[in-house]
This record gives structure tokens, C-alpha cells and sequence, in this order.
């Protein structure tokens, strides 16, 4: 049997049962996708990621490889699951391994979606991800799934250019509060998201993000959909860093940035769970 170490983190939260949490497995060496597919689905939560720690990786030259599963897909980015990882590969390491990312400030991925990095920043972890391109739809080019999935009447609807993503603008925080979406519509928009959004008052805006398709009815706390929202904020309020508010029942805070084609979005992270796994040996 292959034994795996396995971490499950609340991301985006100062306390436990908050923010959003994600299974961070540490890998001897990698997996076949299918292995790596089953464990996701074992773990049931919105994300679980995959890396394989060495003393050689984890800078620009040369970064670590970043995976994220769904139960039921592989994804393309994950805000929560790197700020998990990061905070995994900085706080819980044993060894030699311990002491050298003990002793950086940052730290490199490479995902499928280009070079990522997350850098310590006080008692803040800072993702470092690139900037989601929208174009904003005309009323009659809205979908009527996505129109009846949600059930109240937006203000605007945004499609994502660079990721599958719809951003849906409404008028206030209680409207986006009170929705109670047909998941079974949402589902139809495979593979798009839905993020609603709406200005707040202690908040520059908040938001809830659906994602039914790929078994994640709706995400805690989403970094990913931030590299939308706060493009979009930022040049809705003129304003290059953005604090928001994701309202899902665990809720979180993220603190974010706009850098040329790049989003900072930051937050904490703490350990609920630490253990093992084990599967049959391959090879």
C-alpha cells in the first residue's frame, strides 16, 4: 500500500468551519489520473489538490506542479486549494523539506494555467494569478437557463473571455444573499460558473459562486472567480485593491489587488485535519 499525506485546510478563513476547505495530498511521486480522480471523489469536497514537494522546486526556474480536482473533474484553477497548498508546503512539512520552505518567501507553481505564486505576506497568504478578460452581453444574448436558474432578474451579465465563468451583476447585497438557484438549470451551462456579485457597504462588493456541473452546487470561497470580480469592481469604482466578501454559508474575506494583467488576491488559511491515505501501490 501507498501511503499519502493528506491535509485538509480552511482557506480564506481566520478560524476553523469557515472560508472554504480543500484536501491538499502530498505526493511521493505522481499518480495516474484516474488514481488521482478517485481520491478527489473520496475526499467529496470542492477541491482537492496534488503536488509533489522537493528541495529542488518552488521557484520561477524551476516550479512545482500544481494539480485540482473536483469529485468529478480535473480543473484548469483553483484559488482556495493553492492558498491551501501554499500554507501546507510553508507550516507542516517534516525534515529537510521543513527548513527550506520554512526559509522562503514565496513559492512557484506551474498549473495549467501558467506560472502561479503565492508569497507570505504578514499573517496573509498572497496568490499571485492572472486576470480574467470579460465582455459584457447585450439583454438579448443572456441565457434563459442562467436567467431562470437564478430566479431574480440581474442588472448586467458578463461572459469570462479567458475562463468559462459568468459574472451577474445585481443591484444589492440581499438580492445575492437570498438566492436560491435551480441547480438543475446551472448544471445545463456545463462547463460555465456562475458568479453573482453585488456592491456592499462594509465591502467594496460581495458574491456567491455557482458551480453545479462539476459537482460544487456552490463554492464557500472562491480565489479563482476573484480574478473576475475584482477586474471588474476595480473598474466599475475606480479603485486598483478591492476587499470583498464571498456569502456563503462559511463565508470569506479576500483582500484583493489589480497588478497589470495580474489579480493579488490574499487570505489566511488554518489546519483542520492531518492524516493519511492509502492506496494500492502502483507500478
Amino acid at each position: 500500500m501507498l501511503a499519502i499525506k493528506i491535509f485538509q485546510i480552511d482557506a480564506f478563513a481566520s478560524e476553523t468551519f469557515r472560508g472554504n476547505p480543500a484536501a491538499v495530498c502530498l505526493l511521493p511521486h505522481w499518480l495516474d489520473d484516474k488514481t488521482l480522480q478517485l481520491i478527489a471523489a473520496e475526499n467529496n469536497l470542492s477541491e482537492t489538490a496534488f503536488v509533489v514537494p522537493t528541495e529542488a522546486a518552488g521557484t520561477e526556474e524551476a516550479p512545482l506542479t500544481l494539480r485540482w480536482f473536483t469529485p468529478k473533474y480535473e480543473v484548469p484553477l483553483c484559488g482556495h486549494a493553492t492558498l491551501a497548498t501554499a500554507f501546507v508546503l510553508f507550516n507542516e512539512l517534516a525534515g529537510e523539506l521543513a527548513e527550506h520552505f520554512a526559509n522562503v518567501q514565496e513559492i512557484a507553481f506551474s498549473s495549467k494555467s501558467g506560472l502561479l505564486k503565492v508569497a507570505k505576506r504578514e499573517q496573509l497568504l498572497e496568490l499571485n494569478f492572472p486576470r480574467i478578460e470579460y465582455r459584457a452581453l447585450e439583454q438579448d444574448q443572456w441565457p434563459q437557463l442562467l436567467i431562470d436558474g437564478l430566479g431574480i432578474m440581474p442588472l448586467e451579465i458578463y461572459q469570462g473571455v479567458s475562463a468559462d465563468k459568468y459574472l451577474v451583476v445585481f443591484q444589492d447585497h440581499d438580492q445575492v444573499v437570498s438566492l436560491s438557484p435551480d441547480m438543475a438549470k446551472l448544471t445545463q451551462l456545463h462547463p460555465y460558473g456562475v458568479i453573482t456579485t453585488a456592491p456592499a457597504l462594509e465591502y467594496d462588493c460581495v458574491s456567491r459562486f455557482f458551480l453545479p456541473s462539476f459537482d460544487v452546487p456552490e463554492d464557500p470561497v472562491t480565489g479563482s472567480a476573484h480574478c473576475f470580480i475584482a477586474p471588474y469592481w476595480g473598474e466599475r469604482i475606480e479603485k486598483s485593491q478591492i476587499l470583498a466578501r464571498q456569502v456563503s454559508a462559511r463565508s470569506g474575506e479576500l483582500h484583493c489587488q489589480l497588478v497589470a494583467d495580474r489579480v493579488l488576491i490574499a487570505g489566511q488559511a488554518v489546519k483542520y485535519l492531518a492524516g493519511e491515505i492509502y492506496i494500492p501501490s502502483q507500478g
